[in-house]
């Protein structure tokens, strides 16, 4: 069984120590500022680093698609999801030249326009999980988005062209 540890760091961020079921080990440092550190430890000296990678906040979220298998999923995992087989949730940064600048969810109508979902807004200091309809969207925060490609696809160009 895979064992997760967790841990804060005072003023780094957030440790997390992960033992897989091979015997693997691994540890990731999420830093305050959005870097990831990820070390690979070596099976017969859990002190000895193999392998490290330092990763800014978007290789990060890519990484986790990827691995997550948001981006491909292997054959043999077909058969296990079937209610959620064409959910994607997907990380979008508002840019400053996007007409949903400075506009509610509720005003954009997002899920009427497009099925698409807001699951979360992420800004530096804060989230919110499940944010209201009259939340506004500005510039530079992430939005945690879900629902079919289509939908998503959809909801991205309401953001970017209103």
């Amino acid at each position: 069984m895979t064992m997760i540890r967790e841990s804060d760091l005072p003023g780094v961020g957030r440790k997390f120590q992960i033992e897989t079921n091979t015997g693997e080990k691994l540890a990731i440092i999420i830093h305050n500022d959005g870097r990831r550190e990820l070390y690979h430890f070596d099976q017969e000296d859990p002190d000895e680093i193999i392998s490290g990678v330092s990763l800014d906040d978007d290789e990060a979220r890519q990484l986790a698609a990827i691995v997550g298998g948001m981006t491909y999923k292997p054959k043999a995992l077909e058969t296990v999801e079937v209610s959620l087989e064409e959910l994607v949730i997907e990380w979008c940064k508002v840019e400053s030249h996007y007409k949903c600048t400075n506009q509610s969810i509720a005003e954009l109508q997002v899920r009427q326009r497009t099925g698409a979902t807001i699951l979360a807004i992420v800004e530096k200091n804060s989230q919110k999980i499940n944010p209201a309809p009259s939340e506004k969207l500005l510039a530079d925060m992430t939005l945690v988005i879900a629902g079919e490609r289509k939908q998503i696809k959809a909801l991205k160009e309401l953001l970017i062209n209103g």
